[in-house]
């Protein structure tokens, strides 16, 4: 496994020699800074910790400042955990866009857009009772019958209903990488990316 931590810029356009176009996202990832090699005999695993985004010095604390001095870096805002990276890094040494190519797949996990409480016609796609007759005009986005009858009275879990929506992790998988741009830590993948723009998102494969 090996990944990197970015930043969604949104999204464009690419066209390929034939005129098929393509949607893609543009994703500012990296450089990253190794900021703490985990190995199995001190941790029990191996992984990589990467730190992404610099943070001003007065709010930073001073345990942050002493775990970032280690690497020789400057505080980081963003530090994510990669499980058994697949590339021998040192602690101190930066990740960059390289460690992708043009044409691999990989997998791009953000947080959604948060919705807020939404029906169930917005939140699951319900139809609704369609249109009004026989007095009925309140009813074209409700739900509908949610119960049971006598036998097991009461609403079972799980049951589609209203709700908060968005504002969740949602990974994206098997995104073609379609263009890397290393001289600005561009990358654009294929379709689109959960979360808005400038958020935060981590690109696995």
């Amino acid at each position: 496994m090996k990944g990197i931590i970015g930043k969604k810029i949104g999204m464009t356009s690419i066209f390929s020699p034939d005129g098929k176009q393509t949607s893609c996202t543009i994703i500012e990832a990296g450089p990253c800074t190794v900021t703490q090699v985990k190995t199995k005999d001190t941790d029990g695993y191996t992984a990589l910790q990467l730190a992404y985004g610099d943070k001003n010095d007065k709010h930073s604390s001073k345990s942050e400042k002493g775990h970032f001095a280690k690497s020789s870096s400057s505080p980081k805002r963003f530090v994510k955990e990669f499980r058994d990276f697949s590339l021998e890094k040192n602690i101190g040494e930066s990740i960059t866009v390289d460690i992708f190519a043009e044409g691999d797949k990989v997998d791009v996990v953000g947080t959604s857009k948060g919705k807020g409480f939404q029906g169930v016609v917005k939140r699951h796609g319900f139809s609704g009772v369609g249109q009004q007759s026989h007095g009925q005009h309140d009813r074209q986005r409700a739900p509908g019958s949610i119960g049971n009858s006598s036998d097991a009275s009461r609403v079972f879990k799980g049951m589609r209903m209203a709700g908060r929506m968005g504002g969740t992790r949602v990974k994206a998988r098997s995104l073609k990488v379609v263009k890397i741009f290393p001289d600005k830590n561009f990358i654009l993948v294929s379709g689109s990316v959960p979360g808005h723009n400038g958020s935060i998102v981590l690109i696995q494969k």
